[in-house]
């Protein structure tokens, strides 16, 4: 079998925030004293892109960019015309479809009046709103800078200058959250009408604030009880399942994290940033990642020092990375994709499916890659199974 290069995104890292919340652990940093070299960073990520085009060569070069997300930290809190050169520049480097999906991730606690008009100019034509709840008490507990009122002005504003594609960021099984308050934060995320809701679980997550002082969580039982209302909910409203966390009006699927779960292809530019990347000429498929801490990253330039590290995902690795993301799928995959994104023949993991199949994990379908009900709820032991 031989790699068919997959369609290819880019993902973008901002990694500044006003400030770290106690369940974060992505690579966000809070705001010190003295405001981030915000234009020097833009000029970075070119360099950055540029570097990355040079070193992956034929691999990436001239192949269209499908969706571009920016993500945090807290990307609003650079300008619109900063996404904006940013943009222009990435364009001059790859080509960009008119209808290509283009995400910036807001805090609504740092959004100024005025600057959606700004944003939707620059290009970006999709904002992800990290609102995680609409209860004042519960946002204090997470963290959060911003209040239910504040989120929900925030949304009114970006659908004033335009904007027609919103996704609403929402956790349920908060710090002693009941069903009816895991339901009325979705109540309040529909009364919006964004085009899609994410809607996912709150997990303790090592190094991190709440993981070395836990606060009080619903337990398995109760957490499984509000997923199953709130997707209930969702459905009636007309937001379809299609991922684990990822509800979506019909044609508003957000095509960056399909391509993720799809085995597809992303560069990644920015402090801390992966990227993955199908070489179909050697049949390997690279991953990539930048060195974490934004002074380092700026400071190393384009040099090799801001890589953090490379690797090849070896073929007895393929098998787990592939499930890891296309089985979050709620309608799965085509078999065929799998040898397609992987390079591997199926009869590499016949024996695994057999398996899964049999416990009930698996739909007894030799066409089609997609879990049960009953391997939806067990989903992590689904995807373990496939570990070399």
């Amino acid at each position: 079998m031989s790699l068919v290069a997959p369609p290819l995104s880019l993902y973008i890292h901002m990694p500044w925030c006003v400030k770290k919340c106690p369940y974060c652990d992505f690579n966000s940093h809070g705001l010190r004293s003295e405001p981030p070299p915000y234009a020097d960073y833009i000029e970075l990520l070119l360099a950055d892109l540029d570097a990355d085009l040079r070193d992956f060569g034929a691999a990436a070069q001239d192949r269209p960019i499908v969706s571009v997300f920016f993500g945090g930290g807290t990307p609003s809190l650079f300008a619109p015309e900063l996404i904006g050169r940013l943009l222009d520049g990435v364009r001059q480097r790859l080509p960009l479809a008119n209808d290509t999906e283009i995400t910036l991730e807001t805090n609504p606690g740092t959004v100024e009046h005025g600057r959606f008009d700004g944003y939707l100019a620059a290009g970006v034509n999709r904002i992800s709103f990290g609102v995680q709840s609409f209860d004042d008490d519960k946002l204090k507990r997470l963290g959060r800078i911003h209040s239910a009122s504040e989120a929900e002005a925030a949304v009114k504003s970006a659908q004033d200058a335009g904007y027609a594609n919103i996704n609403l960021d929402l956790m349920y099984a908060l710090p002693q959250q009941t069903l009816d308050g895991a339901l009325a934060d979705v109540e309040r995320a529909i009364a919006l009408a964004p085009t899609h809701i994410s809607h996912y679980q709150l997990t303790l997550e090592p190094n991190t604030a709440f993981a070395a002082n836990p606060p009080p969580l619903p337990d398995d039982d109760h957490a499984w009880a509000m997923q199953e209302a709130c997707e209930a909910r969702l459905a009636q409203a007309g937001y379809g399942q299609y991922e684990i966390s990822a509800y979506a009006q019909p044609g508003r699927r957000c095509a960056h994290n399909l391509n993720y779960w799809q085995f597809g292809d992303y560069l990644g530019i920015g402090a801390g940033a992966h990227g993955k990347l199908s070489d179909a000429a050697s049949d390997q498929i690279h991953r990539r990642w930048k060195t974490r801490l934004p002074r380092a990253y700026m400071e190393a330039g384009a040099a090799r020092a801001r890589i953090g590290g490379d690797s090849v995902i070896s073929a007895t690795e393929l098998p787990f990375e592939y499930m890891l993301n296309a089985l979050r799928l709620i309608d799965g995959v085509p078999m065929a994709d799998f040898a397609a994104r992987t390079g591997l023949p199926p009869e590499h993991i016949a024996a695994t499916l057999a398996d899964a199949r049999r416990r009930g994990w698996l739909v007894d379908d030799p066409r089609q890659l997609r879990t049960t009900p009953l391997g939806q709820r067990f989903l992590n032991d689904v995807i373990a199974s496939f570990l070399p």
